[in-house]
């Protein structure tokens, strides 16, 4: 037992010294390109984004903007994966401190996974709302419902042409 007890504590020293270590010059950090590269993202002007994983599946959350209006998000309830949506349909809402708020469909689909971690973690919204909050994915049943929302810049244009929204 005391042999298991020192050699555990040689363990954590060793530890503490690799991490007090520089980086060596010859070490390299890696990154991944796709991280880099920006997806297109359309916009609703209700605050819903969504970002195309390929042709015919999509990714939806809210936006920045909303996110923001809406405070602090405590409770976010999602459709449930298999739930047929249309566009415009509502799906969702999600509450906070100061207001609630419904969640649309921006595209016509099936859901085929909802973010489960946003339900557990509704901040996740305000923390991180185009990586890590996204509500849904859905098989898109018209694809070119994605073409016809506002680009970023069109929805950048949307939110500065009134204070009200």
């Amino acid at each position: 037992m005391v042999f298991i007890t020192k050699f555990a504590r040689v363990g954590v020293q060793a530890a503490r010294q690799l991490r007090a270590k520089p980086i060596a010059v010859s070490q390299w950090r890696s990154f991944h390109v796709s991280c880099m590269l920006d997806k297109e993202r359309r916009y609703t002007d209700k605050h819903e984004w969504v970002e195309l994983l390929d042709a015919n599946k999509a990714i939806v959350g809210i936006s920045s903007y909303a996110q923001e209006a809406l405070g602090d998000v405590v409770f976010a309830q999602l459709p449930e994966p298999g739930t047929e949506l249309k566009q415009d349909d509502e799906c969702g809402a999600l509450e906070s401190v100061k207001a609630a708020s419904e969640v649309y469909s921006p595209v016509t689909g099936k859901v085929t996974e909802k973010n489960s971690q946003v339900e557990d973690s509704p901040a996740l919204v305000n923390t991180s709302c185009y990586e890590k909050g996204w509500l849904f994915k859905v098989d898109l049943k018209n694809p070119d419902e994605f073409n016809k929302l506002m680009t970023e810049e069109q929805y950048k244009s949307f939110l500065s042409s009134s204070a009200d929204h």
